[in-house]
């Protein structure tokens, strides 16, 4: 039952997370924004996260991570009510957005902490797993949901539900998860923001820079694909900015199945192995989407299915092997860590995506398109490097 909970708060938590990025076309034309602008608003949701993962989840080791995870639910919401009613152009969006990122900053890592403080020890992987494909389905229901909305409502109705989300998250939690404070015994030695522990275990290292590279790709991707099929569905017809975000959506719930699947591939073949042929695997993927622009809109579809499968096959496990190698003590420093290096990343891939675009030629471009699909996958190619060299004396593991 608690993996199932915080399964479901997670989900609805994020109803708010690919809000900007489903409605991206619109609110660009209605506040003339360009895409480096347009990337620094996606972008600056990490930015805030980052700032909040830094300072809250460390945390965790010490205090009660529920209250943690219910006092940033009310974060994430009032940023998404602020969006709505008081965001009217560059500026006003660039900070209500960093406040919804600092939300969501302050649940994601403390609720894996939240379900890992209550799961028997030693913690299965398939928990962790499955928390952290409800990712992916929170981001599936959120493009959904917004692109859906915003058509028949206009985007400030989208991002007002939109904040429903996570005070239902709070009533989940709240309901059914009972406090639980960390023992004496429980509690690391060293000062609250030492970080050293952390960044001295190799193996966990391995995956917090693998997780870097992972999150650089999976965000710059969520940031623009709802522009990118638009425009790859121009010369048959085309989509709208609704229909794209459905598409998105529905990748993003398909995308859950590649996860589970790949924690599982890496119980049985090992984590290092598997991780690092995911990752190549999902920079060509990269590739051939910037070239596949022209091809019959369908084609591209399906070749974003499996592009986003590809990206998600290593996200579990990534955290499920960084979790497993956090030394006793100090497993909520090492999700920060994790999250910081991730998250940071996230930050800079979407705004990096939207420089290249602008330097080439615009959304009208297919060569920029193509270069911009180029530095998605740069992500996965330095994670993969990363779990090689870095992570090299943990052999099959």
């Amino acid at each position: 039952m608690i993996i199932a909970a915080m399964f479901a708060a997670h989900v609805v938590s994020m109803t708010g997370f690919a809000a900007f990025p489903a409605l991206l076309l619109p609110l660009q034309e209605t506040w003339a924004l360009t895409n480096t602008q347009a990337g620094w608003i996606g972008g600056i949701y990490f930015a805030g996260y980052v700032a909040a993962v830094g300072a809250i989840v460390p945390w965790t080791d010490r205090v009660d991570s529920r209250r943690i995870y219910l006092a940033c639910l009310l974060i994430s919401a009032s940023g998404l009510a602020g969006f709505a009613l008081l965001a009217d152009g560059f500026w006003s969006a660039l900070f209500w957005n960093a406040v919804q990122g600092a939300g969501v900053g302050g649940t994601y890592m403390t609720g894996l902490k939240v379900l890992t403080d209550r799961l028997p020890a030693p913690v299965p992987s398939r928990g962790i797993a499955i928390y952290t494909a409800g990712f992916s389905v929170g981001a599936g229901v959120s493009f959904a949901m917004n692109g859906i909305i915003g058509a028949l409502f206009g985007w400030p109705w989208a991002f007002s539900i939109a904040a429903i989300g996570p005070l239902v998250a709070a009533i989940i939690v709240l309901a059914l998860l009972n406090p639980r404070a960390p023992l004496p015994e429980e509690r690391p030695p060293t000062r609250m923001f030492d970080f050293r522990p952390v960044l001295r275990n190799r193996a966990a290292m391995a995956y917090v820079l693998g997780y870097a590279g992972h999150s650089w790709e999976l965000f710059a991707l969520r940031g623009w694909i709802v522009a990118f099929l638009v425009f790859a569905s121009e010369k048959s017809g085309g989509a709208a900015n609704a229909e794209a975000a459905v598409i998105a959506a529905l990748a993003n719930l398909a995308a859950v199945a590649a996860s589970l699947g790949g924690n599982e591939l890496c119980e049985r073949y090992g984590r290092r192995r598997v991780v690092r042929l995911a990752m190549l695997s999902s920079f060509v993927a990269a590739l051939l989407m910037g070239l596949s622009p022209g091809l019959p809109f369908s084609v591209v579809v399906v070749l974003f299915f499996v592009y986003s499968g590809l990206i998600m096959g290593d996200s579990g496990s990534l955290t499920a092997g960084a979790t497993q190698a956090s030394e006793p003590g100090y497993r909520g420093l090492t999700l920060a860590v994790h999250s910081l290096f991730g998250f940071t990343a996230g930050f800079l891939g979407p705004l990096a995506v939207g420089l290249v675009l602008d330097a080439a030629g615009g959304q009208a471009s297919q060569t920029a398109w193509f270069l911009g699909f180029a530095t998605v996958g740069v992500g996965s190619l330095a994670g993969a490097a990363a779990m090689t060299f870095i992570g090299r004396k943990m052999g099959r593991e």
